[in-house]
């Protein structure tokens, strides 16, 4: 024997040690695993083999389709989608699990919950940015009590509420395809600000651009609105070719109200569930100023309210 037995001792516990970290990212994995095979195996047993075009025996020791028919329609080896029914920790692209979800004609939340299985991430939107507003974001925008709007990835605004109207911008007075906030911005500011502000907001706001871009880089619409920003605005062209982007907080917004003087809010996002490609957007008061002015602008629209308008509220 070799090595003093404090060496021995040592040595032992590493490797106890390293067992237990296998072991805990092995216990990490499993539930995971069995979510997916349990997953897979109802979404094959449902599907029966006439719905994709195969022959449907009448004698069949399984019900739905076979390990076999749904790595033939999904074009991989047999071998390949036994693991990953299995569980297995493996590789697998976007494009193959894609052919998977579109094999067992998986809905929308069901291709969200595979990819969540199997790639611990949701998967690419996938269609153009949606340009109707669904109506429970509706409900939700005019019901807030700050100015708050709904858009598209595209940042076309879908929805709004009075609040926003009388801080920001009326956007019932513009067509439905002239509510874009990012060709708003490079257009006409519509805000008393410096031209330092202005830069600091539109900085911020095309590096969160980038990231709603790089979700949508195929649709059309999306793409026109990039190169006649880049043809039109010197500031947008610079923006978008840094490297500078952000998907958190579009930070505080500070300016100058032409009616209620200096104001400050701070822009928080959120994604509705059900609703990838729609964000709400809700304007915080970020001092105790503009905190008063909202109070009153509630109080000034409750009181101007009709009593059939204050009983569908309630209602």
């Amino acid at each position: 024997m070799t090595g003093s037995t404090g060496e021995i001792v040592v040595a032992e516990t590493a490797q106890i040690a390293q067992r237990g970290v296998t072991n805990n990212r092995s216990a990490v994995r499993q539930p995971l695993g069995r979510q997916r095979a349990e997953f897979l195996r109802s979404c094959r047993a449902r599907i029966k083999p006439a719905d994709v075009g195969l022959p449907d025996p009448q004698r069949r020791r399984t019900t739905g389709l076979r390990r076999e028919d749904v790595a033939a329609l999904s074009g991989v080896s047999v071998a390949w989608y036994t693991w990953l029914e299995q569980g297995r920790d493996m590789r697998v692209s976007d494009e193959v699990l894609e052919r998977i979800c579109q094999t067992f004609k998986l809905s929308d939340d069901e291709r969200v919950y595979l990819f969540s299985l199997v790639q611990q991430r949701a998967p690419r939107v996938q269609g153009a940015p949606r340009f109707e507003v669904p109506p429970e974001i509706e409900r939700l925008v005019t019901g807030l009590t700050i100015p708050a709007i709904a858009r598209n990835l595209r940042w076309d605004v879908l929805a709004w509420n009075e609040l926003n109207t009388r801080i920001f911008r009326d956007y019932s007075l513009l067509q439905a395809g002239e509510r874009n906030l990012v060709e708003l911005l490079f257009g006409t500011s519509g805000y008393d600000e410096t031209p330092a502000d202005t830069q600091e907001r539109a900085r911020r706001i095309v590096a969160k651009l980038k990231v709603d871009y790089s979700a949508f880089g195929t649709d059309r619409r999306f793409e026109a609105m990039i190169q006649r920003l880049e043809r039109n605005s010197q500031l947008f062209r610079g923006l978008w070719r840094s490297p500078d982007v952000n998907a958190g907080s579009y930070g505080i917004h500070r300016f100058r109200h032409r009616r209620y003087g200096d104001v400050a809010f701070e822009h928080i996002s959120c994604i509705p569930d059900g609703h990838p490609t729609v964000r709400v957007v809700m304007c915080m008061p970020a001092d105790a100023a503009t905190q008063r002015i909202i109070a009153q602008l509630n109080l000034e629209m409750a009181q101007a309210a009709t009593p059939t308008q204050a009983a569908e509220k309630l209602s």
